[in-house]
């Protein structure tokens, strides 16, 4: 036995902690309609990891947990744990007892455990799946399914074959494989997307590395135009730079000799006795007339300044005078008349409220005497004030009159020097005569030194201009630099050809060497065009991007070959599929017509695998009587392989399933299963109540086919048929009391007989 125990808490009807224990080869559960006896089976196919609330009976998760009665709390989790003896390693895991179990909470959520530790509903189903053994395969026949081996349609008929035969790990494997497949299908995409993304980026380096290229040539032939350019703009610069500094010796020298007899004929002309005394004379006088010059210009300043002053004084007493006379009779201001008068009153009143005072009274007329003398002399005072200005007038002029006649005896004295000085002149004039020879020497020196300084300074604007042209190429060197690097120094070890050496340092024409720097010119144009200055960049580039597009081809590659792999996997797999459902539709079809003639006593039975066809209903919609001459050409092969069956009974003409009656049906479905389990014996079967319509007849040899089943396999029976009660090793009846909890009462029948006797 493979199934050992089942254990039950909070499941359905099982309210409180249930255990059933199976060890004989058949077991059966028996128990009165609604005790909760099928329920046992729903928690076979629920902790086998059933996922169909339908297949459940029930709607939602929630619907499986024990609700609650009126003596008995309902429960907040449902659990059911199925244990299986592995000594015989039935199932993939080095346990010699293995436990699954599987939990339900009123939230709707599930957890599974193999031998306590939690797995994946995957885990639970990959490892069921390879003993051959499933949550709604063919050994758990539920109530009411009997039929249903006839009823569903020859897909579903061939997929309970396959659970039957134990293809459904192949299957597993096929639809793993296929999965892997989609994913890889989807990485090749995402590959080929990425690289199609990197493409115009690549194809984009590779014309700049073609420019490159092209850049690297240019820099080649750069490099040989900048080393013969540079090594005779060197040698030119060099030569010209000699051929300045010896046309300057003889010039230099000659003008030192020049300058030298000039200063000697100067000296010689400025230092005889009377033309020295003259000249002595000369400059005295022209002191004197400077220092005499400018006493005139102060004495001209003074009279200016003094000039104007007494006109201003003239005419500011002029002024005053017509405001005095024009003041002389006016009357008095409003304002200043009243505030006299309010000054007198003021006073008076003091002297008048203190009359009894002569002092206070002396005081009082003394202050209104003066109040009106103040306001007499305010209004007649102007005339007495042009007395003091007259005398400043007076005294301006006579300083004005002294600063002229001294203007005039300065001017007198000037006359004097300047005739004195015109002497002089005269006299020095008549002694330089007698000096003509030196002198007509000492302008052809100067004419000569004249003609020397031209010389040289014609010899400084070319060495100036030679200063400029080293700039340039010193200039020139740095952009060769920036250009091609430090191999542009390599001109200094280039050798010129021997028969243009000397003719380039002598006479070679520099339009030539313009024509050389022209052309360079234009070569680097050219490179910066092609991005020279970013050549080790953009090929660095180009290196990292065409590696990883060679990364990523590979990687397709290999997805490709991976894609490949998984496709012929797929092949053999269901070309093993096939095979083996081929082979085991024959075994079963033999099985089933055996079992079929156990059944009925007689007759004959089949199953026939073959593809499905499926008729054009649109046709047939829109032609109506007339898509029946178009059945032929409308009907095409699917690929979907579907199992038919084929049934004849004895004594009668059978055409179609559905015309069996019920007890038929019961007997095809059970002769069908039964075959199934006889080619590949699972490890146990559970029938629900598969034999409630056969009578007592059939009901005998029902009970004989599962004597025989239970030599390969374990087999749980749910049923109320005596017979089959009569053939179990132990009977389970399950009851229900008031408080609406399912129970578990158990025989041993050969205990029950040992008693009896």
């Amino acid at each position: 036995m493979y199934l050992k125990s089942l254990h039950l808490v909070g499941f359905k009807s099982f309210g409180k902690k249930s255990e059933l224990e199976f060890s004989t080869p058949i077991t059966a559960v028996v128990g009165p309609n609604g005790s909760g006896k099928s329920n046992t089976a729903e928690a076979f196919r629920f902790v086998l990891g059933e996922q169909s609330m339908k297949g459940l009976r029930s709607k939602r998760g929630e619907d499986l947990i024990w609700g609650g009665s009126t003596d008995v709390p309902r429960s907040n989790r449902a659990s059911v744990k199925a244990t299986f003896d592995n000594t015989k390693r039935l199932l993939n895991v080095d346990f010699d007892e293995v436990v699954i179990e599987r939990t339900v909470f009123r939230d709707g959520t599930n957890e599974y455990a193999i031998n306590g530790s939690k797995v994946r509903l995957k885990d639970v189903t990959e490892l069921l799946a390879a003993a051959n053994i499933g949550a709604s395969g063919h050994h758990i026949i539920s109530q009411g399914e009997a039929d249903r081996v006839l009823a569903s349609s020859p897909k579903e008929r061939k997929h309970m074959i396959e659970d039957a035969l134990g293809l459904r790990v192949y299957q597993y494997k096929k639809d793993e494989s296929r999965k892997k497949l989609e994913r890889t299908e989807e990485n090749k995409a995402q590959v080929e997307s990425l690289r199609r993304e990197n493409a115009p980026h690549l194809k984009f380096l590779e014309r700049q590395v073609k420019k490159m290229e092209r850049a690297r040539t240019l820099r080649e032939e750069l490099v040989e135009k900048y080393k013969d350019y540079l090594k005779r703009e060197e040698q030119y610069l060099s030569y010209e730079r000699e051929v300045i500094t010896g046309a300057r010796r003889e010039p230099e020298a000659a003008l030192k000799d020049v300058t030298k007899r000039i200063s000697e004929l100067e000296k010689a002309l400025a230092t005889s006795d009377e033309d020295t005394k003259t000249l002595a004379k000369i400059e005295e006088a022209r002191g004197v007339l400077g220092t005499l010059r400018s006493e005139l210009a102060q004495h001209t300043r003074n009279v200016g300044r003094l000039e104007g002053q007494v006109t201003y004084e003239e005419r500011r007493i002029e002024r005053e005078r017509q405001t005095a006379s024009e003041d002389e009779g006016q009357p008095v201001p409003y304002k200043e008349a009243k505030s006299l008068w309010e000054d007198l009153t003021r006073i008076l009143d003091t002297a008048h409220d203190k009359s009894g005072d002569l002092g206070t009274l002396r005081g009082a007329l003394q202050d209104a005497q003066k109040l009106l003398r103040t306001f007499v002399e305010r209004h007649h005072g102007v005339q007495e004030a042009v007395e003091p200005d007259t005398k400043d007038l007076e005294r301006l002029k006579t300083e004005l009159t002294g600063e002229e006649g001294e203007a005039a005896r300065t001017q007198s004295d000037i006359e004097k020097q300047d005739a004195l000085l015109s002497e002089l002149n005269a006299q020095l004039e008549l002694n330089r005569t007698e000096n003509r020879d030196q002198e007509r020497e000492l302008y052809a020196l100067k004419s000569k030194e004249t003609e020397l300084r031209s010389t040289l300074a014609a010899l400084e604007t070319r060495r100036m201009s030679l200063d400029r042209e080293e700039e340039e190429f010193k200039r020139e060197i740095g952009e060769g630099i920036a250009l091609i690097g430090r191999r542009v120094n390599e001109y200094k070890e280039y050798e010129l050809p021997q028969q243009t050496i000397e003719l380039d340092r002598v006479s070679e024409d520099r339009e030539a060497q313009h024509s050389r720097r022209r052309e360079l010119e234009k070569l680097k144009v050219r490179l910066e065009e092609l991005g020279g200055a970013n050549a080790e960049d953009i090929t660095k580039e180009y290196a990292e991007v065409k590696e990883r597009d060679e990364f990523l081809g590979k990687e397709l590659d290999d997805l490709e070959a991976s894609a490949q792999s998984l496709r012929d996997l797929i092949q053999e797999l269901e070309n093993e599929l096939n095979e083996r459902f081929a082979s085991g539709v024959s075994e079963i079809g033999e099985q089933f017509n055996t079992y079929f003639q156990l059944m009925f006593g007689g007759g004959s039975a089949n199953l026939k695998a073959e593809r499905q066809k499926k008729r054009n209903k649109l046709a047939a919609a829109i032609l109506g009587e007339a898509a029946q001459e178009l059945d032929e050409q409308s009907e095409e092969e699917t690929d979907d392989l579907g199992v038919d069956i084929e049934v004849s009974l004895p004594r009668k003409r059978v055409q179609n399933l559905m015309v069996l009656s019920g007890g038929e049906r019961a007997l095809t479905s059970i002769a069908l299963i039964f075959a199934m389990s006889q080619v590949n014996p699972p490890p146990f079967l559970i029938l629900d109540e598969t034999d409630a319509a056969l009578d007592e007849a059939n009901s005998r040899r029902y009970g004989d086919l599962i004597s025989k089943l239970a030599e390969k396999s374990q087999l749980i029976l749910i049923t109320h048929n005596r017979e089959t009660m009569s053939r179990a090793g132990v009977l389970y009846g399950i009851t229900m009391g008031a408080d609406g909890v399912s129970r578990i009462l158990s025989v041993k029948f050969d205990e029950a007989a040992a008693v009896a006797k």
